[in-house]
């Protein structure tokens, strides 16, 4: 059986592997990629950044914070497995890389909510100081991508794998029924 792909989700994790080693570096570069930094003009838009969310910002780097590396380590480890599901399902046509892209989109989205559930638990810590409009702009619409697209990844991967695994399950059972005659 072929192995069913989708353009969008292929753009979704090609698209964003840029992106997300960009925001690791920065993370994982702190403090030169900050403002003041000698590597700060690679990162010129955290300039802002870094004052909306202060997860990215200076407070949460000199008070030995870890959550920000953390969630860079697992973005990395995330990103790796959505460009493997690209290759395996594009040119190696590997029957089971709609379960590694499921498994990938998963943890891109558990990791997101994780990183909302964080700010609502703790009274919005980083990012209740920002005005609504600024927030808005700058954190809810950047981050709810994070959440949405994800979970389409997931819904449409998850039926695929289910469609597989009904498929199989039919032959398996045909196979069955055909050696008992």
């Amino acid at each position: 059986m072929a192995v069913r792909t989708h353009i969008w989700v292929t753009l979704w994790f090609v698209l964003t592997a840029p992106v997300i080693f960009w925001d690791v570096g920065y993370c994982l570069m702190r403090p030169r990629s900050m403002v003041g930094g000698d590597l700060h003009w690679i990162w010129e838009p955290y300039g802002i950044y870094q004052n909306i969310d202060f997860v990215y910002g200076l407070k949460a780097l000199e008070s030995g914070d870890g959550f920000t590396n953390a969630q860079s380590f697992l973005n990395i480890i995330e990103t790796l497995m959505n460009l493997a599901y690209v290759y395996l399902a594009h040119v190696s046509h590997w029957e089971p890389a709609p379960l590694l892209g499921f498994a990938a989109a998963t943890m891109t989205l558990s990791k997101t909510v994780l990183y909302w559930a964080q700010e609502y638990y703790c009274g919005y810590c980083a990012v209740g100081h920002n005005s609504f409009e600024d927030l808005l702009v700058y954190w809810i619409i950047p981050n709810g991508l994070w959440l949405i697209v994800p979970t389409l990844i997931i819904i449409r991967l998850g039926k695929d794998i289910s469609a597989s695994l009904r498929v199989a399950s039919r032959a398996s059972t045909k196979a069955a029924s055909g050696k008992q005659q």
